[in-house]
């Protein structure tokens, strides 16, 4: 009588961990599902010779509004290794899907404090030419 009271427990254990182990694979096969559209951009912010810190601190002030934009920032960064990446500020934003970074973007052009950013460089000149591509996160990706 005690061995079908064990039997009858660890059938019970056995289904109950293989259940509770599809499910969770499922679930995670759903949210990859979910995040397929999600994108991510990387721009790398070429400078003029030295520009570094003042282009720096300007998306220092703009990153609330970047924000506010629902352009969700990653990071930014200012390269280590010198002399072949001096002039350069890279950061990273990512999106849901293209279309929602196409909406964000327009969106914050068309506020008129990025504009006020954008005479700004016209009177300094920060900035000899941004490199922008959009990236999808590889499925073995830990940030997808």
């Amino acid at each position: 009588m005690k061995r079908k009271g064990w039997a009858a427990f660890g059938t019970a254990l056995f289904f109950f961990a293989a259940g509770s182990l599809a499910s969770a694979y499922l679930t995670r096969l759903n949210q990859a599902r979910a995040d397929s559209s999600r994108v991510f951009q990387l721009l790398v912010y070429h400078s003029v010779r030295g520009k570094v810190p003042p282009l720096e601190a300007r998306f220092r002030d703009a990153s609330g509004l970047m924000a506010k934009h629902g352009l969700d920032v990653i990071g930014f960064w200012v390269p280590n290794d010198k002399p072949a990446w001096n002039d350069t500020f890279v950061y990273l934003v990512a999106h849901s899907s293209r279309e929602e970074a196409k909406k964000n973007w327009d969106t914050f052009h068309a506020d008129p404090r990025f504009q006020e950013y954008v005479k700004a460089e016209e009177a300094e000149k920060l900035i000899d030419r941004v490199d922008s591509t959009y990236m999808r996160p590889t499925n073995f990706s830990s940030l997808r």
